[in-house]
């Protein structure tokens, strides 16, 4: 399947945008990853974490560290690739796994600390729907991050799940944006622009979409509108399943 796809990008040219494409995307998507996620929690990060009134739980703070850790250590490893440092990638592999199962165990754990903390503390019951939100963004990491270390030997299904998974976690950043820029509740339409832009490199690199792509972008959509249309309506169900979880 390399092979193929390797002659169809030779057919579709090599002009100093598509080189560039080429050789460039995974490592600028992990810039782009990290701006967005900089620049979200720009808006929110001192008075809900640094000075913070009354202080967080401390897995928050773990929380942030472990997940920032994450979006440092996908640059780091889309340079290694790109500076043909395959060895060292692959080596590091394992730590990013380790790190990989760490994230979806401490996200869950602090979803559900934070929202005792908002009821307990800030007498705010509204966080209760919005685990729906929560626990998507973590099977939405978890599931595609998975795979890829089920695929690390396929590089073109690995590479594409591995992106999938980090884009999934910039939706809490992209929530934080200003209304202006990403009204209330689109924010999910930040994460699937980011995956789209895989897309497009498909098109372009290859006149043909992965079907990593084919398939989880469309399964990412149904379950993101799920997840919202579960937070925005609240239903019985969903609320018992929410303050059963809490408690």
């Amino acid at each position: 399947m390399n092979t193929m796809y390797a002659g169809i990008a030779r057919q579709a040219g090599t002009t100093p945008f598509v080189s560039l494409l080429n050789k460039y995307f995974y490592f600028f998507m992990s810039l782009l990853i990290a701006v967005t996620v900089i620049y979200g929690f720009s808006h929110t990060i001192d008075h809900n974490l640094i000075h913070a009134t009354p202080r967080r739980p401390w897995l928050l703070y773990l929380h942030a560290t472990v997940f920032s850790g994450w979006v440092v250590f996908f640059i780091l490893q889309s340079a290694l690739v790109r500076t043909r440092n395959v060895r060292i990638h692959r080596s590091l592999g394992w730590f990013g796994a380790a790190l990989g199962v760490v994230i979806p165990v401490l996200g869950i754990s602090a979803a559900v600390g934070m929202a005792r903390f908002h009821i307990l503390y800030l007498h705010d019951d509204s966080v209760v729907p919005f685990l729906s939100v929560q626990f998507c963004d973590i099977a939405s990491f978890t599931v595609p991050f998975a795979l890829a270390i089920f695929w690390r030997k396929k590089p073109e299904f690995h590479r594409r799940l591995v992106l999938i998974a980090s884009c999934a976690l910039t939706a809490a950043a992209f929530g934080r944006f200003p209304e202006y820029l990403l009204p209330f509740p689109w924010f999910y339409a930040g994460v699937d622009l980011l995956i789209f832009l895989g897309v497009v490199r498909d098109l372009i690199l290859n006149r043909r979409v992965h079907p990593v792509y084919l398939y989880a972008l469309p399964a990412l959509i149904v379950v993101q509108t799920f997840a919202i249309q579960l937070l925005l309506k609240a239903p019985p169900f969903w609320m018992k399943i929410a303050n059963g979880v809490i408690r």
